[in-house]
């Protein structure tokens, strides 16, 4: 998407919400601010953000896609190629957290493939656990659909089994965004997951507000997490260990019939 300015680079202020139904339920929300880069820009970046050198703020290569460092559209080109979606040159745009004085942690970034025409092809979701494992889910997006559904396919909570399955909602990038995320399995709803944002024009000084707003935001996104995975554990939430990653690094999405909100938290069903 490009915005009313002509940008395609923008930021978000976000808030993240995930709710647990059983065995018992825990919920928790928090404020956070994401990035969305056009990865053929990445040199054309406010300061104090920086592309593949240290920095305050800075998007690595080597934090996506094969994470040796190459280049990601090859990459993303590649997997959604695979699954038969052809972008033919189109716009990739990465939705993601930076990293802040070096650290940085996604658990999920969002690659949007566009056609020459502007239309959206594809979508790659890119999953990651604190074990540093990764896994994608690669969609195709006719007609824009963008409601998929796919087996768990990959370990990312200790406190949940490799059973189940997902269902996505993704809203295009604009003004607003939404991101939902339902995990359930045959006896019914395990946990919903959502982020929501207004998008603000990129800017060395929206980047210092963002900074001023959550100046580590990566850091509060892993410490959030062992907060929660500890409040969970005396809880008495059942502990399942790490199997071993798939074998598939990217596995493909499917259609779903169901429909999903992106609207927040009212979106949480009894």
């Amino acid at each position: 998407m490009v915005a009313a300015d002509g940008q395609t680079h923008a930021l978000y202020h976000c808030r993240v919400f995930h709710a647990r139904y059983r065995p018992f339920r825990h919920a928790f929300s928090y404020k956070v601010w994401s990035l969305l880069l056009d990865i053929d820009r990445l040199d054309d970046l406010p300061s104090p953000l920086t592309h593949n050198r240290p920095g305050l703020l800075s998007i690595l290569d080597r934090d996506h896609g094969r994470r040796d460092g190459s280049p990601l559209r090859p990459w993303v080109e590649g997997v959604l190629a695979d699954k038969g979606v052809h972008l033919s040159g189109g716009r990739i745009l990465l939705f993601c957290f930076p990293r802040v004085l070096g650290y940085g942690f996604n658990p999920l970034s969002i690659f949007y493939g566009f056609g020459p025409d502007g239309d959206l092809r594809g979508v790659v979701y890119e999953v990651k656990n604190t074990f540093g494992d990764q896994h994608c889910y690669v969609i195709p997006t006719p007609n824009g659909l963008l409601n998929h559904a796919h087996a768990k396919e990959f370990h990312v909570s200790p406190f949940f089994d490799i059973e189940g399955g997902y269902r996505f909602r993704l809203s295009l990038p604009g003004d607003h965004i939404g991101i939902d995320i339902h995990y359930d399995d045959a006896a019914g709803p395990l946990l919903v997951a959502t982020q929501t944002g207004q998008r603000r024009h990129l800017s060395t000084r929206s980047l210092w507000s963002a900074l001023a707003r959550h100046p580590l935001v990566t850091l509060k996104v892993i410490a959030g997490i062992h907060w929660e995975a500890l409040k969970l554990w005396r809880k008495g939430a059942m502990f399942h260990r790490r199997p071993d990653p798939p074998v598939r690094l990217e596995t493909l999405a499917e259609r779903s019939a169901r429909s999903i909100s992106t609207t927040g938290q009212t979106m949480v069903e009894p």
